[in-house]
């Protein structure tokens, strides 16, 4: 069924979970993703972010989402990550989805308060839910950017006296909060600041708190990181990895008389994507 980003975030509150949010930009990892959520009976948010447009259009893409979440025997929330324009935004709750992010991250405090608030204003007509950011994870949700495993200085960690005056100006559902994760691929390991989930939680009676940048942690530090008050945790590098290792030793395997099948490498990484995708909300939902 498909639902709003509160309503997940509610489910997400009262067990003292958080739910995995997905990018699906493709269908292969539409089914992979709500697979998994059925079969481990948890709600899930599926996500097409604004950067992945040269991938597929999200004209193309967010229909057949809007789909396999209505079709779905668990809540799903179909959710725009990293919206860089308002016009994108548009197009997004235009087709249907029930929750979007602004991302004005990048922008002065006041530039990115005042497009957060005409995205509620937008999405107030739909009665769909808004994320924002306050902080930087430094790299951009593709994960490009240093690929050096340096530490990147383009970080900016939540300050939680700001986020609670953005929260309060802005009127939005959930926070990312910046807190030491990066998007991409983690070649160093990550150093996290829970304090700084704790706080933006302590200070605005527990806005639900986002995850960015979430693949590649350690078990331990998901848990913390949901003890500490995340409610909904960002994945897609590993998953996206996890489908093409798949495809590879596929093709690997065959011999050179054999012929090699499109749709034979679909489904070895349909499976194994939704092998990934199972183990990452058993994590985030502290069951494993």
């Amino acid at each position: 069924m498909l639902v709003t980003l509160n309503e997940v975030m509610k489910i997400a509150e009262e067990k003292q979970i958080a739910i995995g949010s997905f990018n699906t930009p493709n269908l292969e990892s539409i089914r992979a993703v709500i697979g998994a959520a059925e079969e481990e009976k948890l709600p899930v948010v599926i996500m097409f972010a604004e950067c992945h447009d040269p991938w597929i259009p999200l004209d193309e893409i967010g229909p057949v989402m809007i789909g396999a979440a209505q079709r779905a025997k668990v809540p799903v929330c179909v959710h725009l990550d990293h919206g860089e324009t308002l016009d994108y935004l548009e197009k997004a709750l235009s087709l249907g989805f029930a929750s979007i992010m602004y991302d004005g991250s990048v922008l002065p405090y006041e530039e990115n308060v005042s497009n957060t608030k005409k995205a509620v204003e937008m999405a107030k007509k739909s009665g769909a839910s808004v994320e924002a950011e306050l902080g930087s994870m430094g790299r951009r949700e593709s994960g490009a950017g240093d690929q050096t495993g340096e530490d990147d200085e383009t970080k900016i960690y939540t300050d939680p006296n700001l986020a609670t005056k953005f929260i309060s100006e802005t009127g939005i559902d959930a926070l990312a909060c910046s807190f030491g994760t990066t998007h991409g691929i983690y070649l160093t390991e990550p150093k996290l600041d829970f304090d700084v989930v704790r706080n933006v939680r302590k200070l605005t009676d527990n806005i639900p708190v986002v995850m960015h940048g979430g693949s590649g942690v350690s078990r331990e530090d998901y848990h913390e990181a949901v003890k500490a008050g995340v409610r909904k945790i960002n994945y897609f590098t590993y998953l996206d990895k996890s489908g093409g290792t798949a495809v590879c030793e596929s093709a690997a395997k065959l011999t050179k008389e054999e012929p090699a099948f499109f749709s034979s490498f679909v489904l070895a990484a349909t499976k194994a994507m939704k092998e990934n995708a199972r183990a990452a909300m058993r994590m985030f939902a502290l069951a494993e």
